[in-house]
């Protein structure tokens, strides 16, 4: 059994109710729910949450509310693979064993049927433990300064005059998706267990939101790419 769980709690701060906020003409989680559907991989597509109106919208755009999420793992400490450990665990209550599960964020506008496609394919070929998208850094960072005693500095003096496309280029978590296999998040309780493929995605197809402003730069994003 394969199950995308969109992970959604009611208790934003920084953007109050983030996960329900309107991004270009409908809740931004809406986004994820439809590209888990429309990608024909997943068994179930369900919501995890603790707030009734996030549960509502979520299952009028096509999630299942099979339970609900604990306050205990409604709060600001706790972690995504806490909240994935407990969806596992109350599948398994219900005579459902999911062996893949596919954790998506609410507020990822830019995650397409045809990434999640993309990304089983890349699990399924490279018989991988999980898979994540990633986008490089957009500069170096080994040739990143830091601050000593109030004066700049290369953190890396052998670097500094290395030319950028010399150097090893650099990834980061993209913050949209996480497939993986279930025995293997609950044994190393990580979604980024060993044997982790990447998806590569370009600049353009990620941004974080966790400002205002972060979700205009969002907005303008999702409009350029959706030409």
């Amino acid at each position: 059994m394969k199950v995308a769980v969109i992970t959604a709690r009611g208790g934003s701060k920084r953007i109050p109710r983030k996960n329900i906020r309107e991004f270009c003409g409908k809740p931004i989680l809406a986004y994820s729910i439809e590209a888990a559907l429309g990608s024909g991989v997943f068994d179930e597509v369900m919501i995890s949450t603790e707030d009734d109106e996030i549960a509502e919208i979520a299952v009028k755009y096509g999630a299942s509310l099979p339970f609900k999420r604990s306050l205990e793992n409604a709060d600001d400490h706790s972690t995504t693979v806490d909240v994935m450990c407990e969806v596992l665990e109350s599948y398994e209550k219900l005579g459902k064993h999911p062996d893949v599960m596919c954790c998506i964020y609410p507020t990822a506008p830019f995650v397409t049927a045809e990434k999640l496609r993309k990304a089983y394919e890349l699990f399924e070929s490279n018989d991988a433990n999980a898979v994540i998208p990633v986008v490089r850094f957009s500069f170096p960072p080994q040739r990143c300064f830091v601050m000593n005693d109030g004066f700049l500095e290369y953190k890396w003096k052998e670097y500094q005059f290395a030319r950028s496309q010399d150097l090893e280029p650099f990834y980061h978590d993209a913050g949209q998706f996480y497939l993986i296999k279930s025995e293997i998040m609950r044994k190393e309780h990580t979604l980024v267990p060993g044997r982790t493929v990447s998806l590569v995605l370009d600049d353009m197809e990620v941004q974080d939101i966790d400002t205002l402003d972060d979700w205009k730069i969002a907005e303008i994003k999702y409009g350029i790419i959706s030409r």
